[in-house]
């Protein structure tokens, strides 16, 4: 497992540090597992799969490099990047609430109300290149 969490650390692009701060531990711990000197705790192993949405399989028991990650249905990755967004802990937060809402309530709309929303935000976003561009 150790090179299994070095392999992993590399591919996030992390210092073992910053590997360590994401986790809520000492750099030295993860030194330790890097090098087999000990082997992380099964709360340890959840954590890192739960943090950098591991495939825990992986994890413990090897395997092909594209199994690394566990892959998100579209709905999972916008979650999923909204809550690293908002720092989302998972006790609340308004903001996060909010555009969780927006999105479900955009999710449950008919083929027609999508449409005009998307061409909305397209206006908005071309008016902002427009502004952009003129500047």
């Amino acid at each position: 497992m150790n090179e299994r969490i070095k392999a992993l650390r590399k591919e996030l692009n992390l210092t073992q540090q910053e590997f360590a701060d994401r986790l809520g531990t000492s750099r030295g711990n993860i030194g330790s597992y890097e090098v087999g000197k000990s082997a992380p705790s099964d709360a340890v192993i959840s954590l890192i799969c739960k943090t950098f949405r591991v495939n825990e399989d992986w994890l413990r028991n090897g395997g092909d490099s594209d199994k690394m990650f566990i892959e998100l249905s579209p709905m999972q990755e916008v979650g999923y990047y909204v809550e690293d967004l908002l720092e989302y802990n998972g006790n609340g937060n308004a903001f996060y609430d909010a555009i969780i809402e927006m999105m479900k309530t955009y999710h449950s709309l008919d083929d027609k109300s999508k449409t005009v929303i998307r061409e909305y935000f397209k206006n908005v976003a071309d008016g902002i290149k427009n502004k952009e561009e003129k500047a």
